[in-house]
């Protein structure tokens, strides 16, 4: 099996959600959705088997970015994004 190593299964990347900035909280929670991905099925092959099907599929891409959406969610509210 073509396996993503024990060591990159981490699901928060750095042990933080705290960022500097949005934007960094924002490719955080991308970072965070592609490691539930990788920590749900850590086979690689099988992972790029399955691309093609759902990287041309809109309702697989518009479920992907409410994956990233709902990190972002919980990035936000850690670092107090939406204070007054």
């Amino acid at each position: 099996m073509n396996r993503v190593p024990d060591e990159a299964l981490v699901l928060i990347p750095g042990g933080t959600l705290i960022t500097a900035t949005p934007e960094e909280g924002r490719a955080l929670a991308i970072t965070l959705a592609r490691h539930m991905i990788h920590n749900i099925q850590p086979d690689l092959d099988v992972l790029k088997a399955g691309r093609p099907i759902y990287a041309t599929n809109p309702d697989s891409l518009m479920k992907a970015s409410q994956v990233v959406a709902i990190e972002f969610q919980t990035i936000a509210a850690a670092n107090n994004y939406w204070r007054p």
